[in-house]
């Protein structure tokens, strides 16, 4: 198999599986993602009138896109436009479809689907971001830097996470045990998958 063709595969596999692990932490109920947090923290804040929940998120988005743009066009790309189109709606059914085979999940339940979730989001993010054909705009924060400034990949991960949850929190949003874990482990996770499959499967290592 051609390079550009592993490189499509691994975007688009890793998006959706991504959306399904994202359908899996949401599940949990044990706390949401960094950038979410961040985002209804902002949402918390705004005046009475403003924009709903969706538009405030869209509109974060759209001013990191420009961002990202203006910082480097490459991290813009197949990925990110599956990111924007397609994403919500595997998690959205992903996560129904877990609420229908398990109602009434237990705490040991939820805790399972959690670290699941999460091991599976870092391996398919390790996925596309290997194969270099577009990123989620949140994503490309911590891997521009990362290239930029030549630090390690999951130190400006968990850097990134961090301020997100910090400052997501401040503006009064509901920090969990799964923003905390995803927050500290996410980018040592990714660097691990990035290192043991991601990188040998684009370049046909063994």
């Amino acid at each position: 198999m051609q390079e550009r063709t592993r490189r499509i595969w691994m975007t688009v596999c890793g998006v959706l599986i991504c959306g399904f692990s994202v359908g899996m932490f949401n599940f949990s109920a044990l706390g949401l993602d960094p950038f979410q947090v961040f985002v209804h923290g902002v949402f918390r804040i705004l005046p009475e009138g403003a924009p709903g929940f969706g538009t405030v998120y869209a509109a974060i988005n759209l001013l990191m896109l420009i961002a990202i743009f203006l910082a480097d066009k490459k991290k813009i790309g197949l990925g990110t436009v599956i990111n924007i189109f397609l994403l919500g709606y595997v998690v959205e059914y992903s996560s129904l479809l877990f609420e229908r085979l398990i109602p009434e999940p237990s705490l040991p339940v939820r805790f399972v689907f959690l670290i699941m979730g999460i091991v599976i989001m870092c391996f398919s993010s390790a996925l596309y971001f290997t194969a270099d054909m577009g990123v989620s705009t949140y994503d490309a924060v911590s891997l521009i830097l990362s290239e930029k400034k030549k630090w390690k990949f999951q130190i400006c991960r968990i850097s990134s996470d961090l301020f997100c949850t910090i400052v997501g929190f401040l503006f009064g949003a509901t920090v969990g045990i799964g923003t905390v874990v995803t927050a500290f482990f996410m980018g040592p996770l990714i660097a691990f998958f990035n290192r043991t499959v991601a990188e040998p499967l684009r370049y046909g290592k063994r």
